[in-house]
């Protein structure tokens, strides 16, 4: 049985952070709006997780131990099967270097912490409907 053309499938998110309180804020804040989420707790699991299901697009902690959000983003920028996922980098650091830094690493967006439901729920969406068109 095939699904209406007019039922859309909810928009798969990564989240990706080491604070699972990080995490799980955001998963309720993105599910409120709709979407279908999952959360990994590292780069690896990150990377794990993209290879088995590609997500629609990524939300990025930019500081983790190990592999933060500029190298996970650098890794799928430098690899054709996951180009062109599109990327949310969130930090608590704002300055203009840092931001300089993520969008030269592919992230397509850049939101800073605290983050605020609407403004996250924007900025998803027009990440989503800029990769759609």
């Amino acid at each position: 049985m095939s699904m209406p053309a007019d039922v859309m499938i909810p928009a798969r998110i990564l989240i990706v952070d080491d604070a699972p309180d990080n995490s799980e804020v955001l998963q309720i804040m993105l599910r409120w709006e709709g979407f279908s989420t999952q959360i990994a707790g590292s780069g690896a699991e990150a990377l794990a997780s993209v290879a088995a299901e590609p997500p629609d697009l990524m939300l990025l902690d930019l500081t983790m131990p190990g592999m933060g959000g500029c190298e996970i983003t650098s890794q799928l920028k430098s690899n054709a099967a996951t180009k062109d996922i599109p990327v949310i980098i969130i930090s608590g650091r704002g300055d203009d270097a840092t931001r300089l830094r993520v969008l030269n690493a592919g992230a397509v967006d850049f939101i800073l912490k605290p983050v605020n439901r609407a403004d996250l729920s924007l900025r998803v969406r027009n990440a989503l409907d800029r990769t759609r068109a």
